[in-house]
């Protein structure tokens, strides 16, 4: 079991910068591929950015890349996601999840645990 506590949301103005970061439990947090996926109110949960168990390999939607960045610390059970030029676009619930594979996987079903969330919103 693995149970994962997001924080760091907040509003802010397009242009801005955010940190979220995830907070995981469990003694086999190095063994899970981590993920960022967000939803905007009326939409489908879509794919942010992921990173694999060791932190060498990451990726990222088209729509945030070059401006989000991903990273972890094992010995810490965290995953953070740096979010930098923020755009009223990317309001949305942020959500941490973890998925038992060594694989960069992109897709909700591929995940075995989430976060409950945490709201982003970008003013214009």
């Amino acid at each position: 079991q693995v149970q994962l506590v997001e924080s760091g949301g907040g509003l802010v103005q397009a242009g801005d910068s955010l940190r979220l970061s995830c907070a995981a439990s469990g003694r086999t947090f190095s063994s899970y591929a981590m993920g960022w996926f967000r939803q905007a109110p009326g939409k489908e949960r879509e794919f942010v950015a992921v990173i694999n168990w060791s932190g060498d390999s990451t990726y990222y939607a088209d729509s945030v890349k070059g401006r989000f960045a991903i990273s972890r610390v094992n010995a810490k059970n965290t995953v953070d996601l740096q979010m930098n030029s923020l755009k009223p676009e990317d309001t949305a619930v942020y959500y941490c999840a973890a998925a038992l594979t060594v694989s960069l996987v992109i897709t909700t079903r591929a995940y075995d645990y989430w976060g409950q969330g945490t709201q982003v919103t970008v003013s214009s």
